[in-house]
């Protein structure tokens, strides 16, 4: 390699220094590399045919075949100097690599020349590596360009359908994103209405369980006060929570309003273990109000189903079972020969509102009372007529001796509830 860039060189500077008239020519042609050689050495100029030139002409030629020649001889000199150089340069790297071949490979192990093997085997196999990489490369592009190029043969028809579906999809989804907003906003609110309601039950529960413990009642005076039965259940009821001695005679009075149809219901009833109907006020389906004792029945004349207040009283005695009937404080009805010679039995169960098949239970709805009760007094004998006028037309309070009407003996259930109730002349203006 070395005495080949020698020998260019020299071809380069002979090339170069070679001078000379050309044959036949009125010039000096200096000697070209072979890219100028093959250009040509400008010739002098030859006479036109036809005719001479006049000396001026023929010297003006001449300046300007001159003139040519020196600008040619500058670019040519200016690609021999280039040449030159790179030669020079490419002769300097190759000597260095050669003198440096002793210690490089042997300190290093590695190749100077380049960093390529000098084993003609390892550059066969590295260019077959390469030639495989550059296949793999270019089925990888061909590859890629039949995808895009199928993708790109789609009809636009197909195109537009699919753009078409897309967006139409992504409504649905945007309108079903926000049904669920909604729907989740509604969840909340109702949540939340839900949650404030039964928080407010709590609390008025809590503030009557407080009320009820300190022993206050919420109404204007311990009788003050009404349970309100306002359907036709087997659940809401009020109980009493003294129970009856052993009687051989009473009275039962009590204040009553309801529009109930057909019948009234039960305002009240008397269970003892044996017997469900010890003492049962009832009015059910079209019959009469009935008063049954020891489950034997005598009707009474009593109409009070027209939605306003009523003053009910009932007398009883065993002595041959005479019985009274009293509304808003005059007497309808007497009998006799009601469950004669026959005491109630102690120890039962006081049920406002529902007719008892088992003690303190088993109700049914149909039998059941819907509307409001009051006053419900028990005394263990029978009262004059004039002391139940007085008490009906509220010129006397006279509560009951066995059982008396306040707030603290009486429970409601199941929906029942008790309310501040309309005074006694306010009843007697209802009626």
């Amino acid at each position: 390699m070395l005495a080949l860039l020698a020998a260019g060189l020299a071809l380069v500077v002979a090339a170069g220094a070679q001078d000379g008239p050309a044959p036949g020519s009125r010039f000096v042609c200096t000697a070209l590399p072979p890219e100028a050689a093959r250009a040509g050495c400008p010739l002098p100029a030859m006479p036109m045919q036809g005719g001479a030139l006049s000396p001026e002409e023929e010297l003006r030629a001449a300046v300007l075949q001159l003139r040519e020649t020196v600008v040619q001889q500058k670019e040519t000199l200016g690609a021999q100097r280039e040449a030159i150089r790179e030669l020079t340069g490419k002769l300097a790297r190759c000597e260095g690599l050669a003198g440096g071949k002793a210690q490089g490979p042997a300190a290093t192990g590695k190749d100077t020349m380049g960093d390529l093997p000098r084993d003609p085997g390892h550059v066969v196999e590295q260019l077959s590596r390469s030639l495989q990489t550059l296949k793999d490369r270019l089925e990888s592009l061909e590859h890629q360009l039949r995808v895009n190029v199928s993708n790109a043969m789609l009809p636009s028809d197909f195109r537009e359908v699919l753009q078409r579906r897309l967006g139409e999809l992504e409504r649905q989804l945007l309108r079903k994103v926000a049904e669920l907003e909604d729907e989740k906003s509604l969840l909340h609110n109702e949540t939340s209405a839900h949650r404030q309601k039964t928080e407010n039950a709590l609390n008025a529960l809590l503030q009557r369980v407080t009320e009820l413990e300190r022993g206050n009642s919420a109404f204007k005076s311990p009788d003050a006060f009404k349970v309100s039965l306002p359907l036709r259940t087997n659940y809401l009821y009020g109980k009493i929570k003294k129970t009856l001695p052993e009687l051989y005679a009473f009275t039962i009075c009590l204040w009553l309003r309801s529009s109930a149809l057909p019948g009234i219901g039960t305002p009240f009833s008397y269970a003892v273990p044996g017997q469900a109907n010890e003492i049962v006020l009832i009015e059910w389906g079209n019959n009469p109000i009935e008063l049954l004792i020891n489950d034997k029945v005598a009707q009474l004349p009593l109409f009070v189903s027209d939605g306003k207040w009523h003053h009910i009283c009932i007398t009883w005695t065993t002595r041959d079972g005479m019985w009274e009937a009293f509304q808003d404080g005059e007497k309808l009805g007497t009998g006799e020969n009601l469950a004669p010679w026959h005491p109630i039995k102690p120890g039962g169960v006081l049920i406002l509102g529902q007719e008892q098949d088992t003690v303190g239970g088993r109700f049914d709805a149909t039998q059941a009372f819907v509307g409001e009760l009051s006053q419900f007094n028990i005394w263990d004998r029978v009262l004059r007529a004039q002391e139940i006028i007085n008490i009906a037309n509220c010129s006397t309070n006279m509560p009951g001796n066995i059982i008396p009407w306040v707030d603290n003996n009486v429970d409601v259930f199941g929906g029942a509830s008790k309310w501040p109730v309309e005074t006694c002349e306010e009843r007697l203006l209802d009626l």
